[in-house]
């Protein structure tokens, strides 16, 4: 690094060239007192230094309180939410998913994770009066192919998901214009992903919304149990690298996870033990995430008209903004929809060989 940059006085960047510092890294991760060892230098002269090497490393100017009132501050766009297309869910989330975070999905295959990922696809599109960003999408295949049928299924219903939009505005969407779908097959392709094409769309307008489904799968298949340590490296890898986006350029990403079995060994001897399932990838991947989103498959079955759906429910796990809650859901060809005060038909003994069917009442 050229320390001349740095507009420091010329004793200071003889000082740091004496004591072989190169970069601006190695000058933040030593302390006071072992730069003023290291370079000679007096307790002045090093807290300039710091400051001049924190301020080489800062890649946004301070913003101030007057400029968030004001709202001044694209990147941080207070209480901006990218809404889900669902007015239950956007109640129960307060109005969708953050734009500057990371959110996971966590949930066993056939929860609904996919489906809410594609629908989000949808509603990033819309203006930002109707739940929307005004923008396209990102998706990342790690396992399975792009649900394409699917997709299209959405597209041509958003009519009926959608009343609370003018039908003339989403004649005018090319939904399936503004979806760019990419595929990686491996950590390596990921990462290119993410650090080039993911940032290229973003930078260019073209989204704003990246998905990654999933981000357990690469990790499972690349590394033996042994390997944890190298894992938990490429992990942290994978979270910068999407919270850069995220911040950057003021855009929600959803992080679609897979889960694991936890097995609990109950009080008595006598009993087999339990168990349940938690997000995979453990504690590393769980401090990296700002919402962690619980998407469960229930034992239970609601019809309307002609379609049937299995019951799910999306609970909040953790959220600095959201109290602990959940709501039901079902999936229809439309997409979700929260499904509010389900009552229960009256069953016989056995309750567990029987579909329960609810008589659904949608928000409309």
């Amino acid at each position: 690094m050229n320390w001349d940059q740095l507009q420091l006085k010329p004793r200071i960047i003889s000082a740091i060239q004496r004591a072989h510092l190169k970069s601006v890294r190695e000058v933040l991760v030593l302390s006071e007192p072992d730069l003023q060892k290291m370079t000679g230098l007096s307790g002045p002269d090093v807290q300039e230094l710091l400051h001049a090497a924190a301020t080489a490393c800062r890649t946004h100017q301070p913003i101030t309180a007057l400029q968030l009132q004001r709202g001044e501050c694209r990147r941080l766009e207070s209480g901006l939410r990218l809404g889900t297309g669902c007015p239950v869910l956007d109640q129960l989330l307060r109005g969708g998913l953050p734009v500057g975070g990371v959110t996971e999905l966590a949930g066993e295959s056939g929860a609904g994770k996919t489906q809410l990922g594609l629908q989000l696809c949808l509603s990033v599109q819309y203006p930002v009066e109707h739940g929307g960003l005004s923008a396209g999408a990102l998706y990342v295949c790690t396992e399975d192919p792009f649900p394409i049928r699917r997709l299209q299924q959405l597209i041509s219903e958003q009519t009926s998901l959608r009343s609370d939009v003018p039908p003339s505005l989403i004649g005018r969407l090319r939904f399936s214009d503004n979806i760019y779908v990419e595929h990686a097959a491996d950590l390596d392709s990921l990462q290119v992903c993410l650090s080039r094409r993911a940032a290229l769309l973003l930078a260019q307008g073209r989204v704003r919304l990246v998905v990654v489904d999933s981000v357990a799968a690469l990790f499972r298949c690349e590394f033996r149990p042994d390997d944890w340590l190298e894992r938990n490296k490429q992990l942290l890898t994978v979270s910068s690298m999407v919270h850069h986006l995220s911040h950057e350029f003021t855009a929600p990403v959803l992080c679609i996870n897979q889960v694991t079995d936890v097995f609990h060994q109950s009080e008595s001897s006598s009993s087999s033990p339990s168990s349940s399932v938690s997000p995979a990838l453990g504690l590393a991947w769980a401090n990296q995430v700002t919402v962690r989103l619980m998407m469960r498959r229930l034992q239970a079955t609601v019809s309307r008209g002609d379609q049937s759906s299995a019951l799910r429910r999306l609970e909040v796990v953790f959220a600095p903004h959201l109290a602990r809650g959940g709501r039901d859901l079902a999936v229809w060809r439309e997409g979700l929809r929260g499904v509010l005060d389900p009552v229960l038909a009256p069953f016989g003994p056995d309750v567990a060989q029987q579909e329960m069917v609810l008589p659904l009442r949608l928000n409309r």
